[in-house]
């Protein structure tokens, strides 16, 4: 990780043994001068934020009053890097119109976490600059990496962030570090462009301002101007991966190869490159099999994906992997990529395929590929007379209506309760007609099979009631005029 942070919340400084003495401190909007050409840190961090400036915005000064600066919030681990990025945007409030925060993550995995964050919250204070903290749960899952998990739970909330702009203090050894580890992974262009240096797409945009400098840049400023930080603990452990490279393997690289990291960099660079041109590639191959569905995710025509898959084999895995990656998800192995590609292509038009990655399936409905939410385990939760009822994979909201939807003396007569679908179900939804079961009506509604079975029943007493997007049973329906309960049912992306 990027910023070092540190074990016994000794704070370290300038280059000093722990716990050495402080900068002179700096009040609020008043920070000391950096000479804005001279030091690289503060210039590549200047160059980084131009272009999210509106062209018109005059540079040179602070933001003027009635002027809406760009907002950045910095990524404040306390380690030196993070807290070298803090110390010279702070400065750069100065010369650029730019209002400067800090988030700090508290992953809670050390027992100096609570020190890093006061220590986080005393130097935010010094510099005028104020500080939001979160709070997040690392889960320690079998067969999963403990540091990719912290790292996702990081960006989560990141991504929280009420800014436009998140800086990161990854700098040249980190970009390095990462392209390694991707290589030794097997990783393909997309994984060997490591770190980009702005992610966009969403607010708030990640930039990597110091992604071209090297360590030894962040240890120059940081002495210089007395920036105090503190260390993690962890950093030394190289039972770690990233730390293993960072403590044995680099050093030998460096001292063989003088232009480490700055030519592993420029690899990351060319594979960017690269993987850009195959995600356009892609695009093309997709053309306008590539359509947003009614949850507003992309589809993708499963024939397109079978023709092109004897066409070019190559193209039709780079198409799927552009495809996952147009719904956040990390890429398959290249065996469960080739194993995916099989069932898509193999699969008649109406077959039902489920191929499981990284927390969801790919299914195919009407001739599309689908990303959707897995299976819903059984559940049975009481509606109390609550306007929303949170159930594991959705919302399922009770309006008030007059002469339509459920009647409310029906509600109030009988326990109410939310439950999965189990199979077996029949709706009446005509008077003086027989009930019907749930699988036809589901199936004449043209629903795909994984909502059908995620859909929440809504049950008074041990009668089913009501079906969210197929309707209500006639002997529980409101009567004209009547109070009445609309159901509206809101699942998670993908559900």
């Amino acid at each position: 990780m990027a910023s070092s942070r540190s074990s016994p919340p000794a704070e370290r400084g300038a280059g000093s043994a722990p716990a050495a003495p402080a900068a002179a401190p700096r009040g609020p909007g008043t920070p000391a001068p950096l000479p804005p050409d001279a030091d690289p840190v503060v210039a590549a961090i200047r160059a980084a934020l131009l272009p999210f400036l509106a062209p018109d915005v005059t540079v040179g000064r602070p933001a003027a009053t009635g002027e809406r600066p760009l907002r950045i919030a910095v990524s404040l681990s306390g380690g030196r890097d993070s807290m070298a990025l803090l110390d010279a945007l702070a400065a750069l409030r100065a010369e650029l119109p730019v209002a400067v925060s800090a988030l700090h993550v508290h992953h809670g995995l050390s027992p100096n976490a609570d020190a890093w964050a006061a220590f986080c919250v005393a130097e935010c204070a010094r510099r005028g600059v104020a500080l939001a903290q979160r709070s997040v749960r690392v889960e320690r899952a079998p067969g999963q990496s403990l540091e990719a998990n912290a790292r996702t739970a990081r960006f989560d909330a990141l991504r929280s962030a009420e800014a436009d702009v998140v800086a990161l203090a990854h700098h040249a050894d980190d970009q390095a570090e990462t392209l390694l580890l991707q290589l030794l992974r097997g990783a393909g262009p997309h994984g060997l462009a490591a770190m980009p240096a702005a992610r966009a797409g969403r607010r708030p945009t990640l930039v990597r301002p110091l992604l071209a400098l090297p360590r030894a840049a962040l240890e120059d400023y940081a002495r210089r101007h007395g920036v105090r930080w503190i260390e993690d603990e962890s950093n030394a452990d190289t039972g770690l991966r990233r730390n293993f490279l960072r403590h044995e393997i680099v050093p030998r690289l460096a001292a063989a190869f003088p232009g480490y990291p700055a030519t592993l960099v420029r690899a990351a660079a060319h594979s960017a490159e690269a993987a850009q041109l195959l995600d356009e590639l892609a695009a093309l191959d997709a053309g306008d099999g590539i359509v947003t569905g009614d949850d507003g995710a992309p589809t993708l025509d499963r024939a397109l994906l079978a023709a092109l898959a004897q066409r070019s084999p190559p193209r039709a895995r780079n198409l799927l992997r552009w495809f996952l990656r147009r719904h956040d998800l990390p890429p398959p192995s290249t065996a469960r990529l080739a194993a995916m590609l099989d069932q898509f292509v193999r699969a008649a038009p109406d077959a039902r395929v489920r191929a499981a990655h990284a927390g969801v399936e790919l299914g195919i409905f009407r001739g599309r590929i689908v990303v959707h939410a897995g299976a819903v385990a059984a559940y049975a939760i009481a509606w109390q007379g609550e306007p929303a009822l949170a159930l594991p994979h959705g919302v399922l909201e009770f309006a008030p209506a007059v002469g339509e939807g459920l009647a409310a003396s029906r509600l109030r007569a009988a326990a109410v309760t939310v439950r999965r679908r189990e199979g077996g179900e029949r709706l009446r939804l005509t008077e003086n007609a027989p009930p019907r079961a749930l699988t036809r009506l589901l199936y004449d509604a043209r629903i795909a099979p994984w909502q059908r079975a995620s859909l929440p029943l809504v049950y008074c007493g041990d009668e089913l009631a009501a079906v969210p997007g197929i309707g209500v049973d006639a002997a529980h329906r409101a009567a004209a005029g009547a109070p009445g309960i609309v159901l509206r049912w809101r699942p998670v992306r993908g559900g």
